[in-house]
Formats: C-alpha cells, structure tokens, sequence
C-alpha cells in the first residue's frame, strides 16, 4: 500500500467537456481516476475527493463509505447538489473553485445587457431579410442595475458594469428580503446568487412586476432562483422588457420551452463562465489548495455548509 495520499478525481466522461487535466496534479500524491460511482476499494484509502464531475450528487453516499475522506473540492461555484448533514457530521471540509468564472461570466452579462440595449438581435434579423432600417437605439451609460449576489462573481459584475457609467448596486441577503422594493428602483435586475433555501423562488411575479415593461431580467445563478412560469407570463404580456438567461429550472432546457422562441429572450446553454482554457484553471485551483493541504495550511474557498456557499 503507498505511504502516499490518495486523491480521487471523479470525472464521468461527458462529451461535451473537456476532460481534467490530470498531469498538471503534482506527484506527491496518488491519483485514481474514477468514472461511475466509485467502489469500496477506492474509498478506502482515499483522503481528498475532487468532483469534476457537475453532475454528481451523491456525496452523502460516498462520505459514508469513506473513512478517511477529510476534504471535497469542486470543481464549480455552485455546490448546492453537494450539501449533505454528512459534511458536517463528519468533519470534512468542502471548497469550491470560487474565482475561475468571475470575469468570464461578467463579460457574458455585459454582453447580454449590451446586446438588449442596442438592440442587437433586431439588427441581426434585419440584416438576414436584407433589410436596410435606420432606427436609434438605447444608451447602457447611466442604467441602473441591482446586482442580487455579494460573493466574487456579484461583485464583479457590478465593477464591470460601473465602468461603463451603470449605477450598479450588489445586493445581500438583508436586501434581497424586499427585493420587489430593489427591482422597482432599477433598469436591470441581475441574478448572481448560489441555489439555497432562501434564494429558490426569490425572483417572483410581484419583483418581475416591480421591474416594470423596461426592466430587463439576466440570471447566470442556478435557475430555481427565477420562477419561471412567473417569467414566461411576463414575457408574455409584456410586463418586463426582455431577459437573458444562462441557466434554468431544467437542464438542458425542454425542446417545447417558449423561452426559445420568445423575443428578446436570449436563451444560453448554462456556458456564461465557461472558455477556452478554463479547465486548466480550474484544475489550477485545487492544486493550489492540494500544495495547502499537504503543508497543513488552511484551505482557500471553503464552503459553509450551513449557508451553501463560500463566506466573503
């Protein structure tokens, strides 16, 4: 048996992903591959997790099979599939790869709000019809926006959008209480938030409502965080102007979904914070924590199971 520890990566192949990258894990450590559910056998010497895999969801299963597991690390933001009492029942540390996506998914809303504003999906139906049609469009440059989401993604939204003259406000957990107050004093309400209890259902009719027929509706979180049948109707008949959306209710989105459909909705696959190169990143982060762990140094990104997310 090697003296060595034992990490087990957990990574399901999946097509349309790219796969991690093993060989940038330092050797100090042994490596095990796992695809499926991982066996007794390689539980049992096993001391770190990584969950490469986002659609895992079993980690209670596996904690409980696992003796000498001491640390989970994903590899995404969103952890809420992981969150189990064994996490804390048994002392074991889970983080996340919180930092990766910041900028990326910012650029994605930017971009989105951008598209809206000038009206960019007008511009490219006409230009398909051949169709020469002078019209003006809005100005983004003193927009209000409301950012609901204070962790490293919200707040680097908000920075992106101030740049560019948008009174961007980040939005906590007090605010987000009377968040149909907050969406009646913006332009452009963004969800930044982790799916947790208290964020599931927390934009609503009453706040798309509240919005009003100008207000436009981004959503890169997790998509429980919208009702989205609230939504549609408001797209509907018009009660807000637009949204653009990079994650929903269920994924991959249903083929008979009028969101595909609907105009001025931008509809994105769940990719807002994925780019070329970003699972070398990704992987860069867990070793950056692994090098931590192996020294006995405290963790980056460690997630309170209590609140589902990494602490600010």
């Amino acid at each position: 048996m090697s003296s060595r520890p034992r990490v087990l990566v957990l990574a399901e192949p999946d097509p349309e992903l790219p796969p991690p990258p093993l060989g940038l894990i330092p050797p100090d450590v042994d490596v095990v591959e796992v695809h499926g559910t991982p066996t007794a056998a390689q539980l049992g010497d096993a001391e770190v997790l990584y969950i490469w895999d986002h659609r895992f969801a079993d980690l209670a299963g596996v904690l409980r099979s696992a003796e000498r597991l001491r640390w989970v690390h994903a590899a995404s933001v969103g952890v809420n599939r992981l969150i189990c009492p064994e996490l804390t029942e048994r002392g074991v540390t889970l983080t996340n790869s919180r930092g990766v996506f910041d900028t990326p998914i910012a650029e994605w809303v930017l971009a989105a709000v951008l598209s809206h504003v000038k009206g960019i999906a007008d511009t490219l139906a006409l230009q398909r019809t051949g169709r020469w049609q002078y019209r003006t469009t809005g100005r983004l440059a003193g927009k209000r926006a409301a950012v609901v989401g204070t962790g490293s993604i919200g707040r680097t939204i908000a920075d992106r959008l101030s740049r560019l003259d948008v009174r961007a406000t980040l939005i906590g957990r007090r605010e987000s209480g009377d968040l149909a107050a907050v969406a009646a004093e913006v332009d452009i309400l963004i969800a930044a938030v982790p799916l947790t209890p208290a964020t599931t259902g927390l934009i609503d009719a009453q706040v798309l409502a509240a919005l009003g027929p100008d207000g436009f509706l981004v959503n890169v979180g997790r998509g429980p965080t919208v009702v989205e049948a609230a939504l549609v109707e408001a797209l509907r008949v018009g009660t807000i102007a637009g949204a653009a959306l990079d994650v929903f209710e269920v994924e991959p989105l249903p083929a008979d979904s009028p969101l595909w459909s609907m105009p001025h909705v931008l509809v994105s696959p769940h990719m807002s914070g994925d780019y070329v190169g970003f699972e070398v990143d990704m992987m860069g982060v867990f070793v950056d924590n692994l090098r931590r762990w192996l020294r006995g140094e405290r963790l980056h990104n460690i997630v309170d199971p209590a609140l589902g997310y990494v602490r600010n």
